[in-house]
């Protein structure tokens, strides 16, 4: 916001030959620049004000600037994505934002079977079923919390299972993992499942314990919990539009 703009905005409450002494200016130029009209600039911003909220309206207020950046692209409007950042802050449109985890709903469970590390932060795939990973996550919502396993596919990024419970239960991971063969037509031969080496809270089971008429395919977990974040992505997006 420019000095004269602040005038602009502030004279019904202040006078305005105070404000412009306090801020420097000159009350004559106030009024120049109060009668000028405005430049194809701020008449282009208004109406691409008006584009970003309606885009931010559609997609129930969750979105930041660079995914209304996207959508107005996809609509054919072809703009800076620091331009729409600023016309969103002037605006007051803020999006939905990941909160930082002040705990984790896994940890290890000193007394597992270490499973080889298969992976080795190499989150490629070349064909489907050669790769799945999965990790969870929990949502703030009006009546507590709600915990969410998923599955992912690392080929195609597709979301092949996934649970959602109000505890942290060993069926929310079971359950997730058994939607995923489920949905590729029963026990899929040779896909590595990749998770953290972690056991849900006071629970005996956790995603390194799957029943192998569910499972056929190799396991492997680390301690590292950066090595989870290819299945940390779609847990983290779901937790940012969750409201």
């Amino acid at each position: 916001m420019t000095r004269f703009a602040f005038v602009d905005q502030e004279r019904a409450h202040y006078d305005v030959t105070v404000l412009c002494r306090l801020l420097k200016v000159s009350r004559a130029g106030f009024y120049a620049w109060l009668a000028r009209p405005p430049s194809p600039r701020s008449v282009a911003d208004g109406v691409l004000t008006e584009q970003i909220r309606a885009a931010f309206t559609d997609n129930r207020s969750v979105y930041g600037s660079p995914r209304i950046h996207a959508e107005l692209a996809d609509g054919g409007v072809r703009v800076g994505r620091k331009r729409v950042a600023r016309l969103m802050r002037a605006a007051q449109l803020v999006g939905c934002h990941r909160r930082k985890r002040s705990f984790s709903i896994t940890t290890q469970n000193p007394k597992a079977d270490v499973a080889p590390d298969r992976v080795d932060r190499k989150f490629v795939a070349t064909r489907p079923n050669q790769l799945w990973v999965a990790d969870g996550t929990y949502v703030p919502t009006v009546q507590g919390w709600l915990y969410l396993a998923c599955v992912t596919d690392v080929f195609s990024r597709l979301v092949l299972g996934w649970s959602m419970a109000s505890s942290r239960k060993t069926d929310l991971v079971v359950d997730a993992v058994t939607m995923a063969v489920h949905r590729r037509g029963g026990p899929v031969a040779g896909v590595i499942h990749h998770s953290d080496r972690g056991a849900e809270g006071e629970f005996q089971g956790s995603s390194q314990h799957l029943d192998q008429e569910v499972w056929d395919g190799a396991i492997c977990w680390v301690d590292d919990d950066g090595d989870g974040a290819a299945g940390v992505a779609f847990a983290g997006a779901a937790t940012g539009q969750c409201r």
